[in-house]
């Protein structure tokens, strides 16, 4: 009762002026881009597509709008139990007043810490842990100004696995393409005329969308 009633009584957003509102609301809006990149799924799922378009050697195929698009979306898909164990343990709580605001950020960065953690490296996690002198009894206790950018790297590390993994195929046709077109005396032909459509109808024939899709959705680690 006494959290309710101190929650009640303090001022609200709404009770700010229009100025101080529309401030807030922008500055929450860089808060929430920047949020998007360092602690979700979404810089291994962008950065894993662009490496499919670049593979593909499509120029701007699938167009950036459509790869930022997917990659949100795989990332709600992907972040969809976090989300919604923080929007009822936190925001729907906070919402209806029975915890205070506090509270509802200890709960969903710990529901963002579990996920992350998950997806860190205990070698990414020693790095800065070493580089700030920290030392923590448990991971519970690690402050996010050194799990954020742990888990970034890891993120990064991984995408770049993944996307050389896709790369090494389409560059085994490349290849083919090449040696055909200087064994025919085809030599003043780029061979990108020819190996790109060779890449497509591939990447068609084996649903590649499909295996991209599932094995990024697959590749992070649920919380226990």
């Amino acid at each position: 009762m006494e959290v309710v009633e101190s929650a009640a009584g303090s001022q609200g957003f709404g009770d700010l002026a229009e100025p101080l509102q529309l401030a807030l609301f922008l500055g929450g809006l860089v808060l929430v881009a920047g949020a998007l990149v360092s602690l979700t799924a979404f810089t291994r799922i962008v950065i894993v597509l662009s490496f499919v378009r670049r593979a593909l050697t499509t120029q701007e195929i699938p167009p950036n709008a459509v790869i930022i698009g997917l990659s949100m979306f795989l990332t709600l898909f992907v972040m969809g139990p976090t989300f919604e164990s923080i929007h009822e343990n936190a925001l729907s709580k906070l919402i209806n007043k029975e915890i205070t605001a506090t509270d509802a950020w200890e709960i969903a960065s710990r529901d963002l810490r579990d996920f992350m953690l998950e997806q860190t490296r205990k070698r990414d996690l020693m790095l800065f842990m070493d580089i700030a002198e920290v030392q923590v009894e448990s991971a519970d206790e690690l402050p996010m100004r050194i799990l954020v950018p742990a888990f970034v790297i890891s993120e990064l590390k991984t995408a770049f696995i993944m996307g050389f993994c896709i790369y090494v195929p389409f560059l085994l046709i490349d290849l083919v393409v090449s040696t055909v077109l200087m064994s025919l005396g085809m030599m003043m032909m780029p061979p990108m005329i020819v190996s790109t459509p060779c890449k497509i109808m591939l990447f068609v024939l084996v649903d590649g969308w499909h295996l991209v899709a599932l094995s990024l959705s697959q590749s992070f680690a649920v919380p226990g």
